[in-house]
């Protein structure tokens, strides 16, 4: 289980909503939603707090150690509630065969008798007593000693880490083939969805009939610009090419009739940056939805909270605005049926926050174990250029009547192509 996993499955187990959750710990039920979907982590100080209030360790809450199982004794010696039923039980039948008015030698063979008992008795309890001792502390030991080792290898690893870090700096070193480069984003064309690099790279061994080459890779494609002719010894210039999330840059030496080629730089993230942003929040209803039928999902549901509400934040990530937006929700990342504006519903309180509301027409859909529902906002720029932003995806289950989070969930792909509407 992810982090988040594990804040929300303690968050129901308390049966609590993501906004009382957000009430007690100080924030809000967007930061709640966004923890338990692993775009975020708590800061330290929440971690302890959740930690406090689902009765949890902040290592098992990480998933760094198991949960400590509850002691069944109180390590000072105090007796369990077994063992007061066990005593209380002895106490009884020692009054029930406690002799009346018998002769002096019945009382004195009972009284032997009883003695010889409670001899036994408290012999066979320090003996359980002190096993349960040398197995805390073994258990404390075990525990001390899988720390240490814990730690020794957070270290080992660390200087490993370090090292081959150094090692790859120097090897990086000795085989790079400048002596000294730069490159930088310097402009984008948002309506011709172009963005322009400049580069500049001074190479380690120089030699009169040298040219370079600037070779640009992205998602699907190589383009090789040049040849450029230096300047002091400096290779530079611009090149334009498609923006995308993924574009890397590569300076080409030839000298000779020999090429070289060196990875400058990769740019990651710049087409998503410049979209503006959709938060779609429906999962907390949807994750608790009942199918009145076994694999028939109806909307509205007939015994649950409504879920055919969908909330929608949306705010300003990149640098265009959003020029429309639509909600749908989605089968196995298939459209099923669009969702309308409509004003937010009165029992929807303390969602100040989110700016849209949208209601989903009557639907009735057959599943299939295993099929993944959820919501998503499609959004479109300003310049025409479409992205998709999901909420948390359900699956149904085996049994056909309930839907679950999946294991291992992080985010869906926004990008349009992976989706059908």
């Amino acid at each position: 289980m992810t982090i988040g996993q594990r804040i929300a499955q303690g968050r129901k187990e308390l049966g609590l909503s993501q906004e009382a959750l957000g009430e007690r710990l100080g924030v809000s039920r967007q930061s709640i939603y966004k923890w338990e979907s692993d775009a975020a982590l708590p800061e330290i100080g929440k971690l302890v707090a959740l930690s406090k209030l689902f009765g949890l360790s902040v290592g098992a809450l990480l998933g760094v150690e198991e949960p400590a199982p509850a002691p069944e004794a109180q390590e000072s010696g105090g007796l369990t509630e077994a063992q007061l039923k066990m005593a209380e039980e002895i106490a009884q039948r020692y009054i029930a065969a406690r002799p009346g008015e018998g002769s002096p030698r019945e009382k004195r063979f009972f009284r032997r008798g009883l003695l010889v008992f409670l001899a036994l008795f408290f012999a066979l309890f320090l003996a359980v007593f002190s096993l349960f001792s040398r197995l805390s502390r073994m258990d404390r030991q075990y525990r001390d000693l899988l720390n240490s080792v814990n730690s020794i290898t957070s270290a080992v690893d660390s200087q490993i880490g370090g090292i081959s870090d150094r090692v790859e700096e120097i090897l990086k070193s000795q085989n790079n083939l400048t002596a000294d480069y730069s490159t930088e984003a310097v402009s984008m064309d948002l309506p011709g969805n172009m963005v322009t690099f400049s580069f500049r790279a001074i190479p380690k061994s120089f030699s009169g009939s040298m040219v370079a080459w600037l070779e640009v890779q992205n998602e699907v494609a190589k383009f090789t610009f040049g040849p450029y002719e230096p300047q002091a010894q400096t290779f530079s210039g611009e090149v334009t090419v498609a923006l995308t999330d993924n574009i890397s840059l590569y300076i080409v030496f030839e000298a000779n009739g020999k090429r070289e080629t060196q990875l400058l730089d990769t740019y990651s993230g710049l087409y998503s940056k410049t979209l503006p942003y959709a938060y779609a929040d429906i999962s907390d209803n949807l994750s608790r939805s009942a199918l009145a039928e076994p694999f028939l999902f109806t909307i509205p549901a007939p015994d649950k909270t409504p879920v055919e509400y969908v909330m929608l934040d949306t705010a300003q990530q990149g640098t265009t605005a959003a020029a429309e937006l639509r909600m749908g929700f989605f089968k196995n990342k298939k459209l099923v049926a669009w969702a309308e504006p409509c004003e937010i519903p009165g029992h929807f309180l303390g969602y100040d926050e989110y700016d849209s509301c949208y209601v989903l027409p009557d639907l009735q859909i057959q599943l299939a174990a295993g099929d993944e529902l959820c919501f998503a906002a499609v959004v479109t720029d300003e310049y025409g250029r479409e992205s998709i932003y999901s909420g948390f995806p359900c699956i149904l289950g085996e049994s056909g009547m309930e839907l679950i989070w999946p294991d291992g969930w992080s985010s869906y792909n926004h990008t349009p192509a992976d989706w059908t509407y």
